[in-house]
């Protein structure tokens, strides 16, 4: 078998969800064996058991979402509001990554690929818990990276924003001038991103080329978040 992936096993979270299916795809294409996990990983255990059924991992990709509490202030947030988000997309990704590094250390070699956001890089009005969590990933990635990057694994964040859903941006949305002209005037790009370029981007954080990548967030959000 061919392709930039051609004989790793990665195992994908939240398969069904937000990056899930053009991950799948796009892996998938380039020769890559993927575990699409799709369990619910903020049941105790869950995370160590997705690690371990999967056996051996060459690629981790973290996908983790969650609902973005838009309108909330601050001051009407909820302690529920400001867990979910931690609960959901924080603690996951430690788990997840401390069961699979022991293997990946072992080996001297792996791969961890975090599906973000942008909201880590740039302040968004009653967006608090969840641009909190995102950046306590952010943060989290950055540490981990350079712990275990003299052990040849390479832990990164991709950091995006205005990628086009249709959770996110439904084709009514989309349909309105008023939309797409704030679009253009707050994008520099002037579009959405595909989730097919998101994908390739993790395909190359993913890949023997991005060995000296280490504990970065990259922002892919068309100039939005530098």
């Amino acid at each position: 078998m061919s392709g930039r992936l051609a004989g790793k096993r990665v195992l994908l979270t939240q398969a069904g969800d937000f990056m899930g299916p053009v991950t799948v795809d796009v892996f998938t294409e380039e020769g890559a064996t993927v575990i699409a996990d799709t369990r619910d990983l903020t049941r105790p255990g869950a995370c160590e058991a997705a690690v371990a059924e999967a056996g051996e991992i060459d690629v981790l990709v973290a996908n983790l979402a969650s609902p973005t509490f838009t309108g909330i202030a601050t001051t009407e947030l909820s302690d529920d509001d400001w867990l979910t988000p931690f609960e959901v997309m924080v603690h996951p990704l430690h788990r997840l990554t401390r069961a699979v590094l022991p293997q990946m250390i072992a080996r001297q070699r792996g791969k961890i690929v975090v599906y973000g956001s942008a909201s880590a890089l740039r302040g968004m009005k009653t967006l608090a818990t969840y641009s909190a969590a995102r950046a306590a990933q952010l943060g989290y990635v950055q540490s981990v990276g350079v712990e275990v990057a003299p052990h040849n694994v390479q832990v990164n964040l991709i950091a995006q924003n205005y990628v086009a859903s249709e959770d996110y941006y439904p084709a009514e949305l989309m349909a309105k001038e008023s939309f797409v002209k704030s679009l253009r005037r707050q994008v520099p790009a002037g579009r959405l991103g595909t989730p097919r370029e998101d994908a390739a981007f993790a395909l190359f954080l993913a890949s023997d080329e991005s060995g000296f990548f280490c504990g970065q967030g990259f922002p892919f959000a068309g100039g939005w978040a530098q």
